[in-house]
């Protein structure tokens, strides 16, 4: 009966699916988006191969928006403690034109002594004040050829190789440059420095401290487990507000078309009421119903999901969107509790009905 129910009114059945679809796939979407973002940027900084990141005081793991306030002399002193093979200072900078990307402007020789060098697709690595190497993704998302000019940060330079994408950024210049075009002379945002053997890391990151005890010092592989919405100001609240603003949708769709219904079968329920039907039968019955709408609404909202995926990374190749089993789950949760409430209302209404004048009701 409950499944004959919701197939009564198949438009407005289908309009309460697609919400809850709707509702499912922003939480799994926003969510996607901004875990993606936050993983593949830890997955690259990690891929640089050193073991320890050094920081200035109070920066943020998200270098995007560290700047440049360490004098590059630090890079020397680094080099000199025990342990320490090599030493890489990186300055990074932010490119919001055509994208969101970050620009390291490194030394080639200390950048090639931490990573072990980058593995060349085409082209030559950076030699020339306007070069710029471009990793594998970022040339197929953004159909970038060998020896183009690409105008970012207000600059035109020149395409001298496509890189091997897990390095840090997807751009890279000299170390020189950047500073030239930023105002940032003789300074660096980073150091990453290489250990002579992995367990001597924790002794480096001693040293370190006691060299500098106000800067922020990382092990670099644990990096990922560092990059969360909650150490980054403003993004939790915003995964939090998209989600509510998805439960509004759903929450509103399944009381509208629940108080819809029990209004439109009155005389149904009074009916049932006259045979003996319990209140408790009434509000299972309608909370059945929604729940079985619900259901349908989380299991195409999950496929919806995957599709927007599939679309958004044939646009945007570069786009990393992360969908997780916990958050087809939680999203699902979230769906089912806002469709649920929405019909506790309408519910409670309908149990409530006199049976007599729901009979007379026309």
């Amino acid at each position: 009966m409950i499944v004959r129910n919701t197939l009564h009114r198949p438009v407005r059945t289908a309009i309460t699916v697609i919400a809850v679809a709707v509702e499912v796939t922003l939480v799994i979407m926003v969510v996607g988006l901004t875990s993606g973002l936050l993983v593949d940027t830890a997955k690259r900084t990690e891929g640089i191969g050193a073991d320890v990141m050094v920081q200035p005081p109070s920066a943020s793991i998200f270098m995007a928006f560290s700047g440049a306030p360490m004098p590059m002399a630090i890079g020397g002193k680094l080099q000199q403690l025990e342990y320490v093979q090599a030493v890489a200072p990186v300055l990074v900078q932010f490119n919001s034109v055509n994208g969101l990307d970050l620009v390291y402007g490194i030394q080639p020789e200390s950048f090639r002594a931490v990573s072990g060098g980058f593995v060349l697709h085409e082209g030559r690595e950076l030699q020339d004040a306007n070069d710029i190497l471009i990793d594998d993704v970022y040339a197929r998302a953004k159909k970038v050829k060998l020896g183009q000019k690409l105008h970012i940060l207000e600059h035109d330079f020149h395409v001298a190789g496509i890189v091997e994408h897990g390095k840090g950024a997807r751009l890279f210049v000299l170390m020189s440059t950047l500073q030239e075009m930023s105002g940032a002379h003789d300074k660096a945002s980073v150091f990453f420095i290489k250990s002579d053997r992995t367990d001597h890391t924790p002794a480096v990151m001693d040293s370190v401290r006691m060299l500098l005890p106000r800067y922020e010092v990382r092990a670099l592989k644990d990096f990922i487990s560092l990059m969360t919405s909650s150490n980054l100001p403003g993004l939790a609240a915003f995964i939090n507000v998209m989600i509510g603003i998805a439960v509004a949708i759903g929450f509103l769709v399944i009381f509208l078309s629940m108080y819809t219904t029990i209004i439109e079968r009155t005389r149904e329920i009074g009916v049932l009421k006259s045979l003996g039907a319990s209140k408790g039968y009434i509000v299972e019955i309608i909370l059945s119903e929604t729940a079985l709408l619900c259901l349908a609404g989380v299991a195409a909202g999950i496929g919806l999901s995957y599709l927007t995926r599939l679309i958004l990374l044939k646009v945007f190749p570069s786009l990393p969107i992360l969908i997780t089993v916990k958050w087809m789950f939680l999203a699902g949760l979230i769906a089912g509790a806002g469709g649920l409430l929405g019909a506790s209302y309408p519910a409670w209404l309908a149990s409530r009905k006199d049976p007599v004048e729901a009979l007379a009701y026309e």
